[in-house]
């Protein structure tokens, strides 16, 4: 599972979205990172270190790979929302062909409000799951329409303007987990009693290896009541993209590095074809093997996070280019897993007796599609099934040129207004890139490969349900947080100062998970996405649990609210007491304990210090969410149309490279 989006460095805000700070690899020559800002919304562009040593074969594949990316784009617009494409293919419309004043404010909000759902992959907000609200008036929106002789009505026209359907993904079980939920994963009168009832029936709970039920599928309701799944597959849902999704990576089969990557690439087409997850659970196995060639990829219907039920994946492609300098350095964790768990504050039962080939890269991406991407992730650890990552073994990477490029776009005027003095400031300068970059790691290599389900006890989708995804991201930070004020790390030449790293590392996360993430939230609203709700439930049981001791003291200091660590070693013990407790939920399925640890401690806001921090944080003018363009992969062709080179550009802006996208990627019809 992927360490999403979104951890300190001179970066306070970094670190809100989980952004570890490796340092990437600097060019001779000056790089304009920033693209444009926009709402709440900051575009960057990156980097391919590498891809000019690359030979023409390992080009083409990354290319091939890229193109198979892009061609499912479309996908993850309907499944966020049934009228995503429709409103999108309209506001386009509008935007290529209207002639009139383009320098009113009502064209303005008009072009902003296209240009979040161009980043957000539809109409709900891609962090905050709510819906954005148009700073245009229905009046004028008929106007564009009229002007532009664009069709858009019924539905689709007024949830616009309208309530309805107004949270993407709902995790409030009292507001019916399916009907309070906008993404379209699931017919609209489906509830989740009848999910849970439907793969009751077809779950073998004695199956030792199951597959990842409902993955790959819409679930559809006929007139007499019974459930079916609409595969996504060849002749099946979504078929027009995936059968040049198939293409392209029957393509890059033809110049694959190796045999293992040419036949895991083989089982991808093969399960894109037919829509079997025995064969993707197949594929993962090869996938997950196949660690020898530079180019590597991730493709297919993976993250659940979008699921309020936890079973369908979202469409998500990233294609990678290995940093062999980083990848070396890194790669001691991997050689060290079963010393970490071994050493964990689990208990025995739940320890792995044999933790089986974490491999570890950090990358540098070459293009990103899907969910992936403008908002991306900065650490992967795949594949999801549990079965696998303990018989065969799982793939972290790092994306190496990512965090480089939030980094260099950065600033520190947060880190200054939040953290409690100069100390601390000064700490997270001098650590906090590192410590990030170890938390992300340990996280990713080690987290997400630890401990073990109980025997005859179902898989965390099953027995944690809708807090499944918050308690595994709280699982993997926890170990992450044990781990780095530990002088393994000196050992390993990964850390230079086990108490000084760890100081930095938890001051930044108490600080983000009970302060700086809150300026992502509306004044009012709960905390609804997985790794928020994972981030404060850590940081507020930490504080409520240590109070007796003062581990971690709330200060008031000219009417600005503080939470300040006075005993980092007791806060590691409490670190390690709830990673063991998280554990014994997952291992055991104890969905009871599950729902009161996240309802208790990861759901609700202190209203007062949210409205402070809120007051505190509007001098910034940079934006709290940022997201990339993807560079461009133009083939160099001869006389004969022969690929003789591929060539990177930057796109001239976000706009452009949307619209060049709706252009050249335009594959599904509006309705699904």
């Amino acid at each position: 599972m992927k360490n999403t989006f979104f951890y300190t460095g001179a970066l306070c805000l970094l670190f809100a979205f989980g952004v570890s700070c490796n340092a990437g690899k600097e060019t001779d020559s000056p790089f304009d990172y920033q693209v444009e800002q926009f709402a709440d919304i900051k575009i960057l562009r990156y980097q391919v270190p590498g891809f000019e040593s690359l030979t023409l074969d390992q080009k083409k594949l990354v290319y091939y790979l890229s193109e198979a990316g892009m061609s499912g784009r479309d996908i993850i617009y309907d499944q966020n929302y049934r009228h995503n494409l429709r409103i999108r293919r309209a506001l386009e419309t509008i935007y290529q062909t209207y002639e009139g004043d383009k320098t009113s404010d009502a064209w303005k909000a008009f072009e902003t409000y296209l240009k979040r759902v161009w980043f957000a992959n539809g109409i709900h907000h891609h962090y905050a799951n709510d819906k954005f609200i148009a700073g245009f008036s229905k009046d004028y929106f008929d106007e564009l329409l009229k002007a532009t002789q664009t069709e858009l009505s019924g539905e689709a026209y007024e949830v616009i303007f309208n309530q309805a359907d107004s949270k993407k993904v709902n995790l409030d079980p009292s507001k019916g987990l399916l009907r309070g939920s906008a993404v379209n994963f699931y017919a609209p009168d489906i509830t989740a009693e009848d999910v849970d009832a439907f793969y009751a029936a077809k779950i073998d709970q004695t199956d030792d290896t199951p597959v990842e039920y409902g993955l790959n599928s819409k679930l559809v309701k006929h007139a007499d009541g019974s459930l079916e799944e609409k595969v996504w597959k060849v002749g099946g849902m979504y078929s027009a993209s995936i059968e040049k999704i198939v293409y392209w990576l029957e393509k890059a089969v033809t110049v694959a590095e190796n045999d293992q990557q040419a036949a895991a690439l083989k089982l991808l087409v093969r399960y894109y074809q037919t829509g079997d997850l025995d064969t993707w659970d197949e594929y993962n196995i090869a996938w997950a093997g196949s660690t020898d060639g530079d180019i590597d990829y991730i493709n297919g219907f993976i993250e659940v996070y979008n699921d309020p039920k936890a079973y369908r994946g979202y469409y998500e492609t990233i294609v990678q280019i290995k940093d062999f300098e980083m990848s070396a350095k890194m790669a001691v964790l991997s050689e060290n897993a079963q010393w970490f768990e071994d050493n964990a504050p689990l208990m025995a039962a739940h320890k792995k007796k044999n933790v089986v080939g974490v491999s570890y890269k950090t990358v540098n991406v070459a293009a990103e599609a899907g969910g992936t991407s403008p908002s991306t992730p900065i650490g992967v650890n795949l594949p999801n099934n549990n079965w696998i990552r303990q018989q065969h073994g799982s793939k972290s990477v790092s994306l190496g040129n990512i965090i480089h490029a939030y980094n260099s776009a950065g600033g520190s005027g947060r880190l200054q207004e939040f953290a409690f003095d100069k100390a601390e400031v000064e700490a997270e300068r001098k650590y906090g890139q590192l410590a990030d970059k170890l938390h992300t790691s340990l996280h990713e290599v080690i987290g997400h490969a630890s401990g073990q389900i109980n025997p005859g006890v179902g898989q965390p989708k099953e027995t944690m349900k809708n807090y499944a995804s918050t308690l595994e991201e709280a699982r993997a930070d926890l170990v992450g947080l044990y781990y780095l004020p530990s002088e393994k790390l000196v050992e390993m030449e990964l850390s230079p100062d086990a108490e000084g790293l760890g100081k930095a590392a938890y001051d930044g996360y108490i600080r983000n998970g009970l302060i700086t993430q809150l300026i992502r939230l509306n004044l009012g609203d709960d905390v609804e996405e997985a790794h928020m709700r994972n981030r404060q439930l850590v940081a507020a049981w930490a504080y409520e649990k240590g109070q007796k001791d003062n581990v971690i003291e709330k200060v008031i200091r000219d009417q600005k609210t503080y939470f300040v660590i006075r005993d980092y070693t007791k806060l590691r013990v409490l670190f390690g007491e709830l990673l063991r407790e998280i554990q014994r939920i997952k291992s055991e399925g104890d969905f009871d304990a599950a729902r009161d640890l996240v309802e208790n401690y990861g759901v609700k806001v202190d209203q007062d210090i949210h409205r402070e921090v809120l007051e505190r944080d509007s001098q910034f003018t940079s934006a709290p969410y940022s997201g990339f363009v993807n560079p461009l992969l133009v083939p160099v062709k001869d006389a004969e149309g022969n690929i003789i080179d591929i060539q990177v550009e930057q796109p001239a802006g976000f706009a452009e490279q949307m619209l060049d996208y709706a252009k050249r990627y335009t594959t599904l019809p509006v309705v699904n």
